[in-house]
């Protein structure tokens, strides 16, 4: 289904086509085979790394593309309506180069050309496993030891863990609570990092994700990102725009899972007609459409609030909670739509629906999500 789409300049337009046409040829025909197989699909990333679309939303002086929030955002839900794994991976890697683009040193920013282009995979190291939601509380140490920080404790949940080139470690260098956070830089091979066996997901099995091990790893002092003790405002501010990344790949699952029930219900015919003609299906698919409409439109004002150098945060809360909730309402009604054949991996509904769960988890589950927006309707005006 073609999508109507107001850009804001033809160079957006162009980067939209390059995205359709790169999905169409190197995402679309290898999904369900890297699935199967639970591989990640490393050069599948470099090769958008060179085409440009994995610095987006970064200035052109590191290597990026200085498009808009919004431009990138659909991209990534193009993307996702072919692939959410690859979707899913380019998002975090965007969320894992904003500690340097943003907060690096001059010296870190000479790694961005790399980290854009693709060639320097990242990987986000926030949660553990005793704390995900509750990031404040992390346990993971950096003492520093001379010029160095000497690293101990466990990741949980890292995207990339095996893949990644570069990690972001936000850990404890001072007292208890959000202001003893800092965040470093470490490279892929630094004795004392040691990834994990992956984890049996229940989805997004070419994008697997581990525990990582941290045992008295030495990380130059350099390599710390921002001022010792600023590492848990810099989580944060990445996880606002980390949401918004989240709630367009599930804008793009769920466009795709929608597309496919349609095709479907328009081919299979039942009583004599195509089942998309009987009232009770057709509605169904009506409210569909309407509720990624909705998600969509959600998600990009929240982006272009961003764009605009206004608070966002809140909106990026609202659109993640809708966008995946409603992924979670289309995956789960498409397969439906397809009856028995929904069920079975010869049509890939069923491998959408599976992704769709881990979408209302990820970048902080969706009771996250509501807690932030309680507390912000609570707040004294």
């Amino acid at each position: 289904m073609t999508v109507d789409r107001i850009l804001p300049t033809d160079e957006a337009h162009d980067l939209l086509d390059l995205a359709t046409d790169l999905a169409d040829r190197e995402l679309a025909p290898r999904a369900a085979e890297f699935e199967a197989r639970a591989e990640f699909p490393r050069e599948v990333l470099r090769t958008l790394g060179r085409a440009g679309l994995l610095g987006l939303p970064y200035p052109e002086e590191h290597g990026g593309a200085a498009q808009p929030y919004e431009v990138y955002l659909q991209v990534l839900e193009i993307l996702a309506s072919r692939w959410l794994a690859v979707a899913e991976a380019v998002s975090v890697h965007t969320l894992a180069c904003y500690p340097v683009a943003t907060y690096g040193s001059a010296e870190l920013r000479k790694l961005l050309p790399d980290m854009l282009g693709g060639e320097l995979l990242g990987a986000y190291c926030l949660s553990e496993p005793q704390g995900g939601s509750d990031a404040a509380a992390l346990t993971t140490r950096a003492v520093r030891d001379g010029d160095e920080f000497v690293v101990s404790g466990t990741k949980a949940w890292i995207t990339h863990a095996h893949s990644a080139d570069f990690y972001n470690i936000f850990c404890r260098t001072g007292g208890p609570g959000a202001r003893g956070i800092s965040c470093l830089l470490a490279d892929r091979g630094t004795a004392g990092i040691t990834p994990q066996a992956a984890e049996r997901t229940m989805g997004l099995r070419s994008s697997p994700v581990a525990q990582i091990a941290f045992d008295d790893a030495r990380v130059p002092a350099d390599r710390l990102v921002g001022e010792e003790g600023g590492g848990f405002g810099i989580a944060m501010s990445a996880l606002d725009s980390g949401r918004l990344g989240i709630a367009a790949c599930a804008v793009g699952l769920a466009q795709g899972a929608l597309d496919y029930a349609v095709d479907y219900a328009r081919q299979r015919q039942q009583f004599g007609r195509a089942i998309i003609d009987f009232q009770g299906l057709g509605f169904l698919l009506a409210d569909l459409a309407t509720q990624i409409s909705a998600a969509r439109a959600l998600t990009l004002a929240a982006a272009r609030l961003r764009d605009a150098g206004r608070p966002y945060s809140i909106e990026a809360a609202k659109a993640k909670l809708f966008a995946t909730d409603v992924a979670m309402r289309v995956t789960t009604d498409a397969v439906q739509v397809l009856g028995g054949a929904g069920y079975v991996a010869d049509h890939p509904l069923e491998r959408y629906l599976r992704e769709a769960k881990v979408l209302q988890i990820v970048e902080g589950t969706n009771q996250i999500q509501r807690l932030v927006i309680s507390r912000d309707l609570a707040r004294p005006r």
